[in-house]
């Protein structure tokens, strides 16, 4: 990842994303969400996506917007690869994700060199400041994009009751993910019930409302687990567990190793 950014605000920043096997699955697929807004451009292949409770599929030349908390997660095979970009703020930016399928070739090419001059800029070599500049460009292309795009491109399913109740569910899992909050505490805050919920969460993206929950939490446990040395216990108290034990069951569930063995592996033990 190259990046730059100052102390008071998320840094703007570039990664790759590209099938890692089964040991990396979790890094993309698992629902998760961020605190600043994302943009994911592929440039190869093809998979699902899933936004704010909806998925799709995506292909090349595709480009894909995450406001901050949105809830998301992305397929990656083989042939897939794409960039993701880490927005410093969202003040500019939509407050509704979007999926442009980018048709036209010089469209694709201009997208193409803005991501590679903010690529260019934030590497040791660069000028933070000239990166800053591209990804006002970006902005403007994007606004622009959005703009033009013809109506057959826009996802009608979204504009469905079922999708809109999914993704109030999912900017809620945002939210409050780490209270130890039921399906059924979502539910009544939605005004429907738990079964009603889980049928729309299955229509809309063919998960449960307590797969999407369960996923998040998990994507935040394994993050914690690779990236900081906070003892088991502290870590299913923040991610609202009553205790170590419980957290431990679930976590075996969900990735077929205990805690401690994925810690050990640095993240890395795939799915038994």
């Amino acid at each position: 990842m190259i990046q730059t950014g100052s102390a008071d605000k998320p840094a703007l920043a570039l990664a790759p994303l590209s099938f890692g096997g089964a040991a990396a699955r979790w890094r993309h697929e698992t629902m998760r969400s961020h605190d600043s807004p994302r943009l994911i451009h592929v440039t190869k292949g093809q998979g699902r996506v899933t936004v704010a409770g909806l998925t799709g599929g995506y292909g090349p030349n595709n480009l894909i917007y995450l406001p901050a908390q949105t809830l998301y997660g992305i397929e990656l095979g083989t042939t897939v690869f794409a960039q993701i970009l880490t927005l410093p703020d969202g003040e500019s930016w939509p407050t509704a994700p979007f999926h442009l399928r980018l048709r036209d070739v010089h469209v694709q090419k201009e997208l193409q060199g803005l991501i590679e001059a903010i690529e260019r800029d934030l590497k040791p070599a660069g000028d933070p400041r000239a990166a800053q500049f591209h990804l006002g460009l970006l902005g403007l292309f994007v606004e622009k994009q959005c703009a033009t795009q013809h109506p057959d491109t826009i996802d009608k399913r979204r504009l469905t009751p079922a999708a809109r109740l999914v993704a109030r569910y999912c900017a809620l899992i945002a939210r409050d993910f780490q209270r130890g909050r039921t399906v059924a505490d979502y539910a009544a805050d939605v005004g429907v019930t738990s079964a009603h919920l889980t049928r729309c969460c299955k229509k809309t993206c063919d998960r449960s409302a307590l797969a999407l929950l369960h996923e998040r939490v998990h994507f935040a446990a394994c993050t914690l687990l690779r990236d900081t040395r906070l003892p088991i216990r502290d870590i299913a108290s923040s991610l609202g567990f009553r205790s170590a034990a419980y957290f431990t069951r679930r976590f075996q569930a969900m990735s077929g190793h205990a805690p401690s063995a994925f810690r050990r592996h640095d993240g890395k033990v795939p799915r038994l």
